[in-house]
């Protein structure tokens, strides 16, 4: 290198890979890994478990917010190269929205967004409360001790989004088995896959049935956009597919809630005594809480950007961390802190940008219901062994108790 040579033409000297092992994590432990990618500066580089090659990490809330919003760090080019990334089996599907950029990625998110803004889901809020107290009524009667995830905790999120899109009843379980199946990494890619092209071809004739159907549900509002030429059939499923996974993922955040809460008595007495503070509250544990392992999906940069002072070429694969941005100290005062009065809390739990989730809405509306029902009903809640020998899942993408023993 010259001296005239920018440092920032030879990353590699600059920026050294970590190998991100990703293990698997209890409670609502912090990746030590990430946390100390965090310190070591606003950019730093990655090689995780699977795919190839190494990608850009950024860590900030400024930077994660840039590189989420930007088109020129793009989605679509991901099918284009192969990126180091965690899961053995996410290969991207043609046409699925994760996988879109804008103007595709906005018209077929525009398909369905009536389902899921505030009005939509307003729409089966009082659904979702009887579904809920109908479990929680067969949790009492059956009587401690308890797993509120396999009682509560899974069941209602997969009623809830089966409700929203339109699966009948009696076809709930096979969605939580392939939703299962999809997202954990640890039975290997082409089981994985495999449930992928099921869930997809179960979606597929759905949503060829509700063709000029004028339903408020997801499959039917796909239908009729795949009816009238707006999206194709092969867009819908894959977009039905990610609604579907997505919906579930609630099942593991409020298993790391309500973990969190059982072993944090002060905070949850408060939510008890004080229950106008609990949609505040709920925001700040969403921000707090690691819900996921590692990072999600990749970006590809267009054109070369800079970053804090290290040049992100065209080509280079480029991944954000909400969980780090979330612990932002310039944005999130005292982050490592639950504060119940964070004021404001622009957390990014829920991504941002074209790709911010589509179910986050309906996921804050569960997280509400869920809260009231459980401590309202059951004022004694709390675990029925000891913090340390509550299971979490291994393997998995989405980070959460495969169990909660409770008792009341």
């Amino acid at each position: 290198m010259t001296l005239s040579e920018p440092l920032d033409s030879v990353p590699e000297a600059i920026c050294p890979v970590r190998h991100w092992k990703v293990p698997d994590l209890a409670g609502v432990d912090f990746d030590p890994t990430l946390a100390e990618l965090m310190r070591e500066g606003p950019v730093t580089r990655i090689e995780l478990p699977n795919g190839e090659g190494w990608a850009w990490l950024v860590t900030r809330y400024d930077d994660v917010r840039m590189v989420a919003n930007d088109p020129r760090f793009s989605r679509e080019a991901v099918m284009e190269q192969p990126v180091t990334r965690l899961a053995p089996h996410f290969i991207p599907d043609r046409g699925a929205v994760g996988f879109l950029d804008p103007p595709d990625h906005t018209r077929l998110r525009r398909s369905v967004a009536s389902a899921l803004t505030s009005k939509g889901v307003e729409r089966v809020r009082e659904k979702a409360r009887r579904m809920l107290d109908e479990l929680v009524d067969e949790l009492v009667q059956d009587g401690p001790p308890a797993d509120l995830t396999a009682t509560v905790l899974s069941p209602f999120p997969i009623a809830v989004i089966c409700e929203v899109m339109g699966v009948p009843a009696a076809d709930r379980h096979s969605m939580h088995l392939w939703t299962q199946l999809i997202l954990s990494s640890s039975h290997g890619k082409e089981i994985s896959e495999k449930a992928k092209r099921e869930m997809g071809a179960y979606f597929g004739d759905l949503i060829a049935l509700r063709d000029g159907s004028t339903g408020e549900d997801v499959a039917s509002l796909l239908g009729a956009a795949v009816g009238r030429g707006e999206v194709t059939l092969e867009e819908a499923v894959g977009l039905a597919v990610l609604l579907q996974i997505g919906g579930e993922a609630v099942t593991n955040n409020s298993g790391q809630m309500f973990y969190l809460l059982l072993t944090r008595p002060d905070l949850l007495d408060r939510l008890r005594g004080e229950p106008e503070i609990r949609p505040r509250a709920i925001d700040e544990l969403l921000r707090y809480l690691p819900h996921r392992s590692a990072v999600g999906l990749s970006r590809i940069a267009t054109e070369d950007v800079e970053i804090k002072g290290v040049r992100i070429r065209a080509g280079d694969p480029i991944y954000v961390s909400y969980l780090a941005a979330n612990r932002d100290p310039e944005v999130f005062p005292d982050p490592e802190t639950i504060d119940f009065t964070r004021s404001p809390n622009p957390h990014v739990s829920f991504g941002f940008g074209p790709h911010y989730c589509p179910g986050g809405q309906l996921g804050r509306l569960e997280e509400e219901l869920l809260v009231d029902a459980l401590l309202d009903r059951l004022p004694g809640l709390r675990l029925a062994v000891p913090a340390d020998q509550v299971p979490f899942r291994k393997g998995a993408l989405i980070r959460g108790p495969e169990a909660l023993p409770v008792t009341w």
